[in-house]
């Protein structure tokens, strides 16, 4: 009877990559992952510092116009116009200062001075918010029209002469009905 035997012939090998060219292009790829997520981190942060702008802020640019932004302002109460068919609220703000130590002194001051910068603002599509009043604090999204007017596109009301600030032994006034 015949045998048989297996042999295993040595093959040159093909062309392994190295282990250290793997390791160095993980590594590689690991970077710009870190790096584009620390870009994207920084980004946002800076884009967010500022809450809002000023009107002053706002006008003093000419590259505002038509830039969506952040904006406050002191709402001036006889200048509410409120179309409930069509839900078009039309208004005027008026300049607050960036820093202030009390909003409602800096709100009652903003509306009753005359030389106060002062921006009409209008808004679509908006139900007539109950704190859309005399000397409340709007702060609006939209953007800066060349006609002058800001095309709100949200709006977020503060009035804080409604809402006060109770001491430690004191209650909070309820309005009265």
């Amino acid at each position: 009877m015949a045998q048989t035997t297996w042999e295993k012939v040595n093959q040159p090998q093909a062309a392994q990559p190295q282990r250290g060219n793997e390791r160095i292009k993980f590594l590689i790829g690991g970077l710009l992952i870190l790096g584009a997520v620390v870009y994207l981190i920084i980004s946002n942060t800076l884009a967010g510092v500022q809450y809002y702008m000023t009107v002053d802020e706002l006008l003093a640019n000419p590259a505002n116009v038509g830039r969506n932004v952040r904006l406050s302002g002191a709402v001036i109460g006889d200048l509410i116009q409120y179309d409930s068919e069509n839900l078009i609220i039309d208004f005027t703000i008026s300049n607050i200062p960036a820093e202030f130590d009390n909003l409602a002194f800096a709100l009652h001051q903003s509306v009753n001075d005359p030389n106060a910068t002062r921006l009409p603002v209008h808004i679509e599509n908006e139900v007539m918010p109950d704190l859309l009043q005399h000397e409340a604090q709007a702060i609006l999204e939209g953007s800066l029209g060349e006609d002058g007017v800001f095309y709100a596109t949200n709006l977020l009301l503060k009035c804080p002469t409604r809402f006060e600030e109770a001491g430690p032994n004191q209650n909070i006034a309820q309005p009265s009905a």
